[in-house]
């Protein structure tokens, strides 16, 4: 199935370990690796993911046999295949990263293209509420300015008031002593 890399293994621990990342992109969309194991799992999931188009019974149970979990295929034929429906292949991109700390081998990402579609619309959708968020926020801004200005004047008032009661306490007191 897969490409002539061998990355290092024997085929049976090989295959298991393209098989586990296969289902962990599927799984979860995205996936860190080196750039060479990241183009051997790009092969395998776009053949994946062709076989959820199909979406017979056959290509169900091919896909059962390569993925090992079950939830997974089923995510694969009703979310990740439809999709892709209008995509005729190349359903990954892989990223490059740049190096591992540890031993200075290169690191990629590999990314369902429909994840990050899906990420695009998030931001798109989310900039309109945070948008209307901010006027909300302005708009409670004024209100509380507004209400300090009525209670300054209304201390004001009260101000005014106590003087002109006190003037007029003053002028009684006056009166009085003279």
């Amino acid at each position: 199935m897969p490409g002539t890399r061998k990355l290092g293994r024997t085929t049976d621990n090989r295959m298991a370990m393209l098989r586990g990342m296969v289902t962990l992109l599927l799984e979860t969309g995205k996936v860190d690796t080196t750039v060479t194991r990241a183009k051997e799992v790009r092969s395998l999931a776009e053949k994946m993911i062709t076989l959820g188009k199909k979406n017979t019974l056959a290509s169900r149970r091919q896909a059962l046999a390569f993925i090992t979990k079950e939830d997974v295929v089923k995510k694969l034929f009703d979310v990740t295949a439809p999709e892709n429906a209008a995509r005729n292949g190349g359903y990954t991109a892989v990223y490059r990263l740049g190096p591992r700390r540890g031993d200075g081998a290169e690191m990629a990402r590999i990314v369902l293209l429909s994840e990050v579609e899906k990420a695009e619309k998030a931001k798109k959708s989310d900039k309109k509420p945070a948008r209307r968020r901010a006027g909300k926020a302005v708009e409670a801004k004024a209100e509380t300015a507004a209400e300090t200005v009525k209670a300054a004047e209304a201390a004001a008032e009260n101000a005014e008031e106590k003087v002109e009661e006190t003037v007029a306490a003053a002028e009684t007191a006056a009166e009085e002593n003279a």
